[in-house]
């Protein structure tokens, strides 16, 4: 489990590509220092397990499954991406609870900058709008956001300047690819009130 809040940018140091597997090993700082063989980390919204680490460095087997659905497909050598370990049972919650589990992939329609302002409208996914709603919470290529405005087809997060430094959410141009999870939260609610619908659910008499 995590929470969206992303500690740094891991850079790609090689791609190995297998039939039907890709071995990723990418670098990083702080997201390295106390990860073990077998810990899980956030890679752009993605929960991996690290199958090997040396110093700075840890390596990730990403299942054919998950280079279809997500942007890791598409990782290349000296690529950015966005790293959070974890959570820890004592420690805050910042963002929202993220599972890592990546819903699908979402073209990003457009970018609007102006001074001090940074937003980005992304598409929303097939199937995925009913969970998508204004002042909720979206997990974008790993980093909790809240929705802003949201449209038939689209919806729009707003960044403020330590998110574009510290993610790399700051890199993406219109027409990329990112990741999408949406709230975890909201999938049980709409679950449980289609269940209460349902003619076979239990009411008591």
């Amino acid at each position: 489990m995590f929470s969206g809040i992303v500690e740094e940018k891991g850079t790609v140091k090689k791609v190995l590509r297998k039939q039907n597997l890709s071995v990723i090993t990418v670098r990083a700082n702080k997201t390295a220092k106390d990860t073990k063989k077998g810990g899980s980390i956030c890679v752009d919204g993605v929960c991996l397990t690290v199958t090997k680490k040396e110093k700075n460095e840890f390596t990730f087997d990403v299942m054919l499954e998950t280079l279809k659905k997500t942007t890791l497909g598409m990782a290349c050598v000296g690529g950015k991406l966005n790293l959070e370990r974890s959570l820890k049972v004592d420690d805050r919650i910042c963002g929202h609870f993220v599972s890592g589990h990546v819903d699908s992939m979402a073209e990003v329609k457009d970018i609007v900058l102006m001074e001090n302002y940074v937003e980005i409208v992304v598409a929303i996914p097939e199937g995925q709008g009913i969970y998508i709603v204004p002042k909720g919470s979206v997990c974008i290529n790993g980093v909790s956001l809240t929705v802003g405005d949201v449209r038939k087809d689209s919806f729009s997060v707003y960044l403020i300047p330590f998110t574009l430094d510290v993610t790399n959410l700051g890199l993406v141009k219109k027409g990329d690819k990112v990741n999408i999870e949406t709230d975890i939260l909201a999938k049980y609610l709409y679950k449980q009130t289609q269940e209460a619908k349902s003619p076979y659910s239990y009411s008591k008499k």
